[in-house]
């Protein structure tokens, strides 16, 4: 079996995410491949892991690719913000969030994440969902589409994506990445098509965080995993665009100055290293920010 994603930052992650009971429990709420998991593992022969992920295809994988561990490697089929909603109170020692997509996904899942297929306008990570990226597409009225590509996408063609996406399922329903990919691209400025990313990149993105409700699962997940962290516990966030960093950020902040239970350990993000991107040119955009669970201020 072929394991294709690099663990982005993962000597910084192994550096600052330190068991404080090198028998104790960990959670990586984003297990993907479990390239993390199996260098935590590795690292600490008596740690525990509890893998979550919503995507039964790539658990699949991190189980094949772990299964030496077991019985300290457990998969969880779930949500993170599920999981943690629901974690006992003080009960793990480790939090690794990853909030990128994995590379599987692209070129693996047949979900339409990768815009250069002729795959099915989907980009589900619960292929269970009640709806994909192409009931978003064909369905959503221009005004709506054009607001959630800006919105979630930070695309400054957003009008003009929609437009152009209403015309053309007038004529036949849009059902493959590649379709719409081409209708993004003939619609956008011919100075805006050929720059340093695809001028479908922020359309797609757009559509994978609202098929996911990608972001409005990170704060109240960040906030139970505190909750769930033991004092002396350590939780990692690693983060790829600004609208998912922006609600890290603050939330973090926030906790630390209104809850003070938390010590924020970076107070500027972590970066991968120049050596990284170049063997890793996505992780360019990566961004670590960690803290550590403390004693809880108590005013007299």
């Amino acid at each position: 079996m072929e394991f294709l994603h690099y663990s982005v930052m993962y000597r910084e992650v192994l550096e600052y995410l330190v068991p404080a009971h090198l028998d104790g429990t960990m959670v990586d709420a984003t297990t993907g491949e479990g390239g993390h998991t199996r260098l935590f593992l590795e690292k600490y022969p008596k740690l525990k892991v509890i893998g979550l992920d919503r995507d039964e295809g790539i658990q699949q994988k991190a189980k094949e690719r772990l299964k030496e561990f077991s019985p300290r490697f457990t998969p969880v089929l779930t949500w993170f913000d599920e999981y943690f909603k629901t974690a006992g109170d003080e009960s793990v020692d480790l939090v690794l969030f990853d909030l990128g997509i994995s590379t599987y996904h692209y070129r693996e899942s047949g979900r339409g994440f990768s815009f250069s297929t002729d795959e099915p306008l989907d980009m589900r990570l619960d292929e269970k969902a009640s709806f994909d990226a192409s009931y978003i597409v064909n369905n959503y009225s221009e005004e709506d589409l054009s607001n959630l590509i800006y919105q979630y996408g930070e695309e400054r063609y957003s009008r003009r994506i929609s437009r152009a996406i209403v015309k053309k399922r007038e004529e036949k329903r849009i059902e493959k990445a590649s379709e719409l990919e081409d209708i993004i691209f003939h619609a956008v400025p011919d100075s805006y098509r050929h720059g340093r990313i695809s001028p479908a990149t922020r359309t797609f993105q757009a559509l994978r965080i609202a098929v996911n409700g990608e972001l409005d699962r990170i704060k109240p997940a960040l906030l139970d995993a505190i909750r769930a962290l033991k004092t002396n516990g350590r939780m990692g966030v690693i983060t790829f665009h600004s609208l998912e960093d922006r609600i890290v950020k603050w939330t973090l902040k926030e906790r630390e100055k209104d809850v003070r239970d938390i010590k924020i350990l970076t107070k500027k993000p972590v970066r991968p290293t120049a050596e990284e991107e170049s063997e890793n040119p996505p992780s360019r955009s990566a961004k670590l920010r960690v803290v550590e669970k403390i004693e809880k201020e108590v005013n007299i």
